[in-house]
């Protein structure tokens, strides 16, 4: 939460980096807590079905942070960055994320598909979800709940629990920065 540069935003209490929830935590830490245990409890329940469209994913994310945040399952009004890296502007975001998940449909993410050209189309896939970063919060987890139905879908099921956050998240950001390599290696572990 704290990682983000955020312009302008409506999100978080007046005068703090905060982000408005539900339960009406004004300590970032605890907020931090909080929303990690209300989203791992709803992770534990089916992901919401769907088409793998981006109304779709957006339901994904409002199931895992809907005891969180009024806003979960929208699409984020404000420009962010992480580490100086801007994110997709908000008013691109509807149109990027059509564009992103028209690529559901290649061969590479229907049942059956041969493992290195899941692993290839799902490495790019998730780099340039993880770019357009469509949520204020909660994006990683949405992330990852989605490659987990295309890995159940395509036969070739993702074992998240084997995520190390310390080489999983430096190969986030080795994509975001247009290196696809550690990212891929990341998701083989996961196969």
């Amino acid at each position: 939460m704290s990682g983000y540069d955020v312009f302008d935003d409506p999100y978080c209490y007046k005068g703090t980096s905060v982000l408005k929830n539900r339960a009406s935590l004004r300590d970032g830490r605890t907020l931090e807590a909080f929303e990690l245990e209300m989203s791992t409890l709803r992770s534990e329940e089916p992901l919401p079905a769907g088409r793998f469209t981006p109304p779709h994913y957006r339901r994904i994310h409002h199931h895992l942070f809907q005891d969180v945040y009024s806003w979960a399952g929208k699409y984020r009004k404000v420009r962010t960055a992480k580490g100086g890296n801007m994110f997709c502007y908000p008013e691109h975001i509807p149109s990027s994320m059509d564009q992103l998940f028209a690529k559901l449909a290649l061969p590479a993410f229907n049942p059956g598909a041969e493992v290195p050209a899941f692993l290839d189309a799902a490495t790019d896939f998730l780099a340039e979800l993880n770019a357009i970063h469509p949520f204020r919060e909660g994006n990683g987890r949405s992330q990852l709940s989605l490659m987990y139905l295309l890995g159940q879908r395509a036969g070739h099921p993702l074992i998240l629990t084997r995520i190390n956050r310390d080489t999983f998240m430096p190969a986030m950001i080795a994509s975001f920065l247009g290196d696809n390599g550690p990212l891929k290696n990341e998701l083989r572990k996961l196969l």
